[in-house]
């Protein structure tokens, strides 16, 4: 397991299990449209690659840390490096490109669209997901911008015309959870009388922010560990986006 902050999850740890399978959904979803040559930028620990692999001639992962591959996918090739830009792909070369909880790291999401556009064939399709601002308990400081739906189309739609925004919502199991952590969170940021987490500098909040959400789940698990535990993929739904879906799950065609 080679998690670097709380920002990554393998799905091993129990406190993890409800992000985890947030996350699982959206390669689910996005498994029936992956075919011919694909690549996921932000492959982090590996575990969609068993989703999606299977169904594609090609699976090029890239990465900042390394990925660990499934040793029983075969068709992968992966990369560590830091994007973008992504001149290593040559232009109309991909049929998919998948991208999850990537765009909201990233200094010039402009230009990481435009390259995605520019090695994409013509009727080739960016799969992306990204939180929803307007559903964060918190400021997240390894994010360098969160975004409302109107400006996930705005961005979007500055390359590629045609495009789809659903998103990412949950049952009453993990409604019941969200709210359950809203005031978990509340306890946390209660002390913050004069709004610090949103001004001082992100790199200054980043380990303390890790600390207090392992703290939090780890007091989630433990204060109510069914609440936690009993949330399965299926527990999540992919439909329409508005202001209350967890993450937005973008699809557009070159």
């Amino acid at each position: 397991m080679s998690i670097k902050t709380a920002e990554r999850n393998s799905g091993i740890l129990p406190e993890d299990n409800v992000i985890h399978h947030r996350h699982m959904i959206a390669y689910q979803e996005a498994a029936k449209l992956c075919h011919g040559k694909m690549l996921e930028i932000g492959s982090g620990e590996g575990y969609g690659i068993k989703v999606l692999a299977p169904g594609v001639a090609e699976y090029h992962a890239v990465d900042k840390h390394a990925t660990p591959i499934p040793p029983e996918v075969k068709n992968v090739v992966f990369r560590q490096m830091n994007v973008p830009p992504l001149d290593i792909f040559e232009d109309n070369y991909f049929d998919m490109v998948l991208t999850f909880q990537v765009i909201e790291h990233i200094k010039n999401d402009r230009f990481f669209l435009s390259e995605i556009y520019r090695i994409l064939k013509p009727g080739g399709k960016l799969i992306l997901t990204t939180p929803n601002i307007a559903m964060s308990l918190t400021r997240n400081p390894w994010h360098i911008r969160e975004y409302t739906l109107q400006q996930m189309q705005a961005i979007v739609k500055k390359d590629f015309a045609d495009m789809e925004i659903k998103g990412v919502y949950g049952n009453e199991k993990v409604m019941a959870y969200y709210e359950e952590n809203r005031r978990s969170v509340r306890k946390f940021t209660r002390f913050d009388i004069f709004r610090l987490q949103y001004l001082l500098p992100r790199r200054l909040l980043q380990i303390p922010y890790d600390i207090a959400n392992r703290l939090n789940r780890n007091k989630l698990m433990k204060s109510n560990s069914a609440l936690v535990a009993k949330v399965v993929t299926e527990d999540f739904f992919i439909e329409k986006a508005n202001e209350t879906c967890f993450d937005f799950f973008v699809i557009a065609q070159k």
